[in-house]
């Protein structure tokens, strides 16, 4: 692994961390794109790579940070890291049947969909204030 490899791996997860902690996303909309188009992943490779960030250390002192300002609900966590569980092997599974190209046109029309919800819902708060 070159030297340029480990930095360019090191921007991915710095911005990945912070932009994770700053609006609660980060492998899906940063690293799986980063790790195609700057390191050349195909597109399972990335998400497989990205799925291994989501082991337990990934989130722990951005949840310290939030738990400290009482911004957590337990509740809806516990159920929904439950059925992530059984929704994210199901959806490997699904992903790894499909042709890489098929996956990738899926994976962006998800984030164009939800990049233009976003946007028309914070245009809309914006111009209400």
């Amino acid at each position: 692994m070159t030297p340029q490899v480990i930095i360019i791996l090191i921007l991915i997860g710095l911005v990945a961390g912070i932009t994770s902690g700053f609006v609660g996303v980060g492998g899906g909309i940063i690293i799986v794109p980063a790790l195609i188009y700057m390191l050349g992943l195909g597109q399972h490779e990335a998400q497989g790579t990205s799925l291994l960030l989501m082991l337990p250390p990934i989130g722990i002192l951005a949840v310290m940070n939030y738990y400290r300002a009482g911004q957590i609900n337990w509740t809806y966590g516990m159920i929904i890291a439950a059925t992530f569980v059984l929704g994210g092997y199901i959806g490997s599974k699904l992903s790894l049947r499909m042709s890489p190209g098929i996956v990738r046109l899926i994976f962006g029309l998800i984030m164009a969909y939800v990049s233009v919800k976003l946007i028309i819902s914070g245009y809309q708060s914006v111009t209400n204030e």
